[in-house]
């Protein structure tokens, strides 16, 4: 699997990017299965106005619904029924999509 490192040593912007362009790095590593691992991370909490750890449940979500959609299939979590409800929708929706051609 390819885990393309949320956090570590990354500024804000780059922490976006990379949840945000994922589907152009899991296309250039289409051989290996994408793990995205935003789950309660600093930059959520930067972009929630300083929300400590205990309150980036939805922008959790949102990076995994995000993420999903784009190719990620393995997700890093702590809250993991609202990952799976989260993710479960996400690809849905994403197979919707890649079956229309989109």
């Amino acid at each position: 699997m390819l885990d393309p490192g949320i956090g570590f040593g990354k500024t804000l912007e780059q922490n976006v990017a990379l949840v945000a362009l994922l589907d152009r790095l899991a296309a250039q590593f289409s051989d290996f299965p994408m793990l995205i691992g935003t789950s309660r991370k600093s930059f959520i909490g930067h972009l929630l106005d300083g929300a400590p750890v205990d309150q980036r449940l939805h922008g959790t979500m949102a990076t995994i619904a995000v993420a999903v959609f784009l190719g990620a299939e393995i997700v890093r979590v702590h809250d993991v029924r609202a990952a799976v409800e989260t993710a479960r929708i996400a690809a849905a929706l994403r197979r919707a999509r890649l079956s229309a051609g989109a």
